[in-house]
């Protein structure tokens, strides 16, 4: 992004306000130019916004055109990378299958290199998981516990023992449908 002169005078006489440490209130054309500024960034930042998803579309276009586009789909990964692009699978994989040009396999080892670093930053970036691993009783370097007693009954007071459900108890067997009724005939 690039700013014209009268717009970095007015950054500049921002950034300077901004440090005093005085209280004094920007003037009303200060104020105006302050927003003009900011309209003017906001449109600086949507037209780069639309570039970039143009230039995405295009290289979309080249890759599908594949191999037939073969250089004109290296020039434009290669500019879309060096703009930040991070590689999607879909490059990766059209990388791998062109690797036998000398061109295409410099881009892969290059593209392969900024998916990798993307792949860590977001993966340092996510967050802690809630639970923790817990090391159990009897790992390798413990020797196993005692099993521990089951409870004694209390006398006289045994539970009954509940019978185990059979899978036809549980899993009731489906019934036949009926046939529909004979036309003309009322069903009772």
């Amino acid at each position: 992004m690039a700013f014209s002169a009268a717009e970095l005078h007015v950054l500049r006489r921002l950034l300077a306000h901004a440090l005093q440490p005085s209280t004094a209130p920007l003037t009303a054309s200060e104020v105006q130019d302050c927003l003009r500024l900011a309209a003017s960034v906001d449109d600086a930042v949507l037209e780069a916004g639309r570039l970039r998803a143009f230039l995405l579309e295009d290289l979309a276009r080249y890759r599908g055109a594949l191999p037939g586009s073969l250089s004109g789909y290296l020039e434009l990964l290669q500019d879309a990378l060096a703009a930040g692009y991070e590689p999607q699978p879909d490059d990766l994989a059209a990388l791998r299958a062109l690797r036998a040009n000398p061109l295409a396999g410099a881009v892969l080892e290059r593209a392969q290199a900024v998916a990798e670093r993307s792949v860590r930053r977001r993966l340092a970036a996510a967050p802690a998981p809630r639970t923790r691993l817990l090391a159990l009783a009897g790992g390798k370097d413990q020797p196993p516990a005692p099993p521990k007693p089951a409870p004694a009954p209390a006398p006289g007071k045994e539970p009954p023992a509940r019978p185990v459900p059979t899978p036809g108890e549980v899993f009731p067997p489906r019934r036949k449908p009926t046939p529909p009724p004979a036309a003309g005939l009322a069903a009772v």
